[in-house]
């Protein structure tokens, strides 16, 4: 096993700030601040259930992204989406992001492999 360093257990505090709800879009969407001194980085997965827990909703309809971490470490700085339930996730959070999540598959060949295959189906008509 590896050795545990006391620094790395410390815990992360988590800041919202240009909290907005999108009714349209049917989420509350805000900036992530991160603070996580003596820590490298915290996990995303980490990330969603924290803001689950503060915001009272399902770890699985939070979606975290874009996180920077500033110069000299301890703090990142990202975007932070709350959907109200998983059909609004899945209706308007873009594909690449449902891939991350786990809840689309990713497409499969190249785009060269697709073009090529649209074509030679063309030409069977």
């Amino acid at each position: 096993p590896l050795p545990t360093c006391p620094a790395m257990s410390s815990q992360a505090t988590l800041r919202t700030r240009k909290f907005q709800t999108n009714r349209l879009l049917r989420r509350k969407q805000m900036i992530l601040d991160v603070l996580h001194p003596g820590r490298p980085n915290v996990p995303k997965s980490e990330l969603s259930e924290r803001l689950g827990k503060m915001y009272k909703t399902d770890p699985g309809n939070v979606v975290v992204f874009g996180f920077k971490t500033a110069f000299g470490g301890g703090r990142s700085t990202g975007f932070a989406l709350i959907y109200d339930d998983m059909s609004a996730l899945k209706e308007f959070e873009p594909h690449y992001r449902l891939v991350r999540a786990g809840l689309a598959t990713e497409r499969t060949g190249s785009r060269k492999q697709r073009k090529e295959r649209k074509n030679r189906a063309k030409k069977l008509k």
